[in-house]
C-alpha cells in the first residue's frame, strides 16, 4: 500500500492485477480511523487509499494502513478510477456527494445511514448473512450499501443462534449507547460535561440537549439531533432489514449512558422451558461471539474495546427458570468497521481489478 500522494501518480499500466482504489470520505472521524486501520489489519487489496474529508481535517496527516497520509478535500474528481468509496462522514455530507461517487464508478459502502432510505441501497451486515446461509449474487453495477448499525447486528447474530438451538420464545433488551456513536462531537461533548460538573461550571449541551455526564437518560432534549428515539426506531429498523424479518423481534429499549465508547447489552430471554446456563451458551458460541465462563471477568466496555466480537456473559433469572440473562460488550466501531470492509470485500466479486471503472 503506497502513501496516497505518491500511489494516485500511479499509472493504469503499472497498476498492480490484484489491487483497488479505495477512498475514505471522513477519513478524520472514529469511524473513518477504524475503517482505514481495518482495511489495513485484513490485508484488502488496495492500491491506494485516498483520506478525504472536510476543510476543519484538509492536510492533517493519518494513518491508512502502514502509511501515513495527508487528508484532501472532498471534490468530485478524487472519485475518478476510484473501486471503493467509504461513507465514514456525516450524513449531510454523504448526501451532498454520493451520486457523484456512484457517476464515478465506485461502489458505495455508507456508515452514515445516510443513505438507508434510498430505494436503490441494500442495508447488510455480513455477519447476519454468513450466519442465515444466505449467498449474495455479484451486481456489476451494485447500489450503495448501508452497514447495519452495530447494535442491531449483535441483537440479531444472539437471536438467530438461539432462535435455531432453543424454544426461544421472547426477548428484551436494554442497550446502553456510548458518546461515540455521535462521533468525536459526542466525545467532546460528553467529557466537557464531565469536567464541567467536577468545577461547577455550566454543562455545554450542543450535542444532547441534556446532562449524560454522570447520567443515564432515556430521551435527550428536544434540540439534540438525531433525537435517541429516531436511533432506537434504527436499530430495529436494521434488524429487521438484516434478518429478512425471519428472526424473533425483540422488545428494545436504548438508554444514553455515560461512557465513551462501547456498547452493553442487557438483554433478557424468555423460553417455553426451564433452559440452562451452560446449554444456552452452547447454543451462543461460534463466529464473533466470544463468551466468558464463570470465575471470568463479565464483560464490559473496556475489555471490548479493539474487539472483533462481541463479548457475552450467560446469567441465571433469580425469579424464574424459564428466563436467563444476557450480559453483553461490543465495540461499537470496531464491529461496523470490520462489517463495512466485509461488505467491500463481499462486493469485489464484481469489480475487475487492474482496470480502468
Amino acid at each position: 500500500m503506497n502513501v496516497q500522494g505518491k500511489a494516485s501518480e500511479t499509472p493504469d499500466a503499472a497498476r498492480p492485477s490484484n489491487a483497488y482504489r479505495v477512498a475514505i470520505v471522513g477519513a478524520a472521524t472514529l469511524k473513518g480511523k477504524e475503517v482505514a486501520e481495518i482495511l489495513g489489519d485484513r490485508n484488502f487489496p488496495s492500491l491506494d487509499i485516498k483520506l478525504l474529508d472536510d476543510d476543519e481535517s484538509i492536510g492533517q496527516l493519518e494513518a491508512a494502513g502502514d502509511e501515513v497520509s495527508f487528508i484532501q478535500s472532498v471534490r468530485a474528481e478524487q472519485f475518478e478510477r476510484v473501486d471503493f468509496t467509504f461513507f465514514a462522514s456525516d450524513q449531510e455530507c454523504t448526501r451532498k456527494n454520493w451520486q457523484a461517487v456512484q457517476r464515478a464508478g465506485s461502489a458505495i459502502v455508507d456508515l452514515s445511514y445516510a443513505l438507508e432510505n434510498e430505494p436503490s441501497a441494500a442495508v447488510r451486515s455480513p455477519w447476519i448473512e454468513r450466519q442465515m446461509g444466505q449467498t449474495l449474487r455479484p451486481e456489476l453495477q451494485p447500489g450503495p450499501v448501508v452497514v447495519a448499525h452495530p447494535a442491531a447486528v449483535v441483537l440479531a447474530l444472539l437471536i438467530l443462534r438461539l432462535q435455531k438451538a432453543t424454544d426461544l420464545r421472547t426477548v428484551s433488551a436494554t442497550v446502553f449507547e456510548p458518546a461515540s456513536e455521535h462521533g468525536q462531537k459526542g466525545m467532546d461533548e460528553l467529557h466537557e460535561q464531565t469536567v464541567n460538573l467536577l468545577s461547577f461550571q455550566p454543562l455545554p449541551k450542543k450535542m444532547f440537549d441534556v446532562q449524560v455526564a454522570f447520567n443515564m437518560v432515556a430521551r435527550y432534549g428536544d434540540q439534540a439531533s438525531p433525537a435517541l428515539a429516531s436511533v432506537q426506531e434504527r436499530i430495529i429498523s436494521h434488524y429487521r432489514r438484516i434478518t429478512a424479518e425471519s428472526a424473533l423481534l425483540p422488545s428494545v429499549l436504548l438508554v444514553q449512558a455515560p461512557v465513551f465508547h462501547g456498547y452493553a447489552f442487557a438483554v433478557q430471554l424468555e423460553f417455553a422451558s426451564p433452559s440452562e446456563v451452560d446449554a444456552t451458551a452452547h447454543a451462543l458460541s461460534g463466529e464473533h461471539v466470544t463468551l466468558t465462563n464463570s470465575g471470568d471477568e463479565l464483560p464490559n466496555n473496556v475489555n471490548a474495546a479493539g474487539q472483533g466480537s462481541a463479548l457475552v456473559s450467560v446469567l441465571p433469572d433469580a425469579s424464574s427458570s424459564n428466563r436467563l440473562w444476557l450480559w453483553v460488550a461490543a465495540d461499537n466501531l470496531r464491529v461496523a468497521a470490520i462489517s463495512a470492509v466485509e461488505c467491500a470485500e463481499s462486493m469485489s466479486a464484481s469489480r475487475p481489478r487492474g482496470h480502468i471503472q
